[in-house]
């Protein structure tokens, strides 16, 4: 699969954080590279241990037994993992937490917990609570997200069935992905088309079915001058622009509240209550809609009606996944 490097590389961390003591090599072997042996499974582990270490990771490496000093083993100390104590401001505080409830991807939290579940299994003492410092907060709404993402690390071709904002029918595309990039609300896929032999860029809510990362690893290289979120700047299409105007509850929504062109405090919102304040933005941001969906009851679009539409439109889906689990 193309996310096999990936979940590789998730399941090597947490069995090095959530271990007690140091793990040998031939445990983790045997609990996370069954299928490999000898000097294939040196070379994998070795490049799998120090791309972690690239990513900053802090892996430690020490004796199992003080009687044989020379069987040596590996482990991850959630101390010197967690980030220091950070001080936030109240608006910036409101900021992180809305990052963590906005950005989750559930296939990575299925990652994490299959590789408990497999470490469990395997017999091996685990301390969970280690991986607090380490939950991931990174979602996509495009289903393909996490393909072009592993496909960009395994250096994989990419298919995919695509339709362009201007084309009346989808075509089937085949691009070596350089990276994929966040810019102006939307999620990109940056790379070389192959067909067209020339660098393109792929918005991902607009790829149609199932893209598959086919043929061998390492099948191309980055151009060493290859800026991908600047190759997003020229190329995607430009940010939005017009007006909207927003009700906000008092003291919630500082980050519409900094691109606001004026403020009227006191009004009354949707609720009946007085305690509403209502914003106007004539530089509008780029995922306004994320934006307000973010501040959950505490915002709401007066006009245009056609924002206000995708407000609801987009709540719907958000929400349709979980009335189907509850019932």
């Amino acid at each position: 699969m193309a996310a096999g490097k990936t979940e590789r590389l998730m399941n090597l961390l947490i069995m090095l954080l959530v271990q007690r003591d140091n793990v040998s090599k031939e445990r983790i072997r045997e609990v996370l590279y069954p299928s490999s042996h000898g000097e294939a499974f040196e070379k994998m582990f070795e490049r799998d241990k120090e791309e972690l270490r690239s990513l900053g990771v802090p892996i430690e490496t020490g004796v199992i037994d003080s009687f044989f000093e020379d069987e040596v083993g590996y482990r991850v100390s959630p101390e010197q993992f967690a980030l220091p104590p950070i001080t936030l401001e109240a608006d910036e505080l409101a900021v992180v937490a809305l990052a963590t409830r906005v950005w989750e991807n559930a296939s990575m939290a299925e990652a994490t917990t299959e590789a408990v579940r497999k470490l469990n299994a395997a017999g091996l003492e685990t301390d969970v609570s280690a991986l607090e410092i380490v939950q991931p907060r990174l979602a996509a709404e495009e289903g393909s997200f996490d393909v072009f993402v592993a496909a960009t690390q395994d250096r994989q071709v990419v298919e995919f069935d695509y339709r362009g904002s201007r084309a009346a029918e989808p075509s089937h595309r085949r691009l070596q992905p350089w990276g994929v990039v966040r810019y102006s609300g939307r999620w990109y896929a940056v790379g070389h088309d192959v067909d067209r032999d020339d660098t393109r860029i792929f918005r991902l809510s607009r790829v149609l079915g199932e893209a598959r990362a086919v043929g061998e690893f390492d099948a191309f290289e980055v151009p060493a001058e290859v800026d991908v979120r600047d190759i997003a700047r020229t190329l995607a299409p430009a940010p939005p622009t017009g007006k909207a105007v927003l009700l906000l509850r008092q003291g919630s929504g500082y980050t519409l509240r900094r691109a606001a062109d004026s403020t009227e405090t006191g009004v009354t919102g949707p609720d009946g209550s007085d305690d509403w304040d209502r914003v106007v933005l004539t530089r509008v941001p780029a995922d306004l809609v994320g934006a307000v969906l973010g501040h959950g009851p505490d915002a709401y679009v007066e006009e245009p009606a056609d924002l206000r539409r995708e407000v609801a439109a987009r709540l719907e889906r958000l929400v349709a996944p979980l009335d189907g689990a509850t019932r």
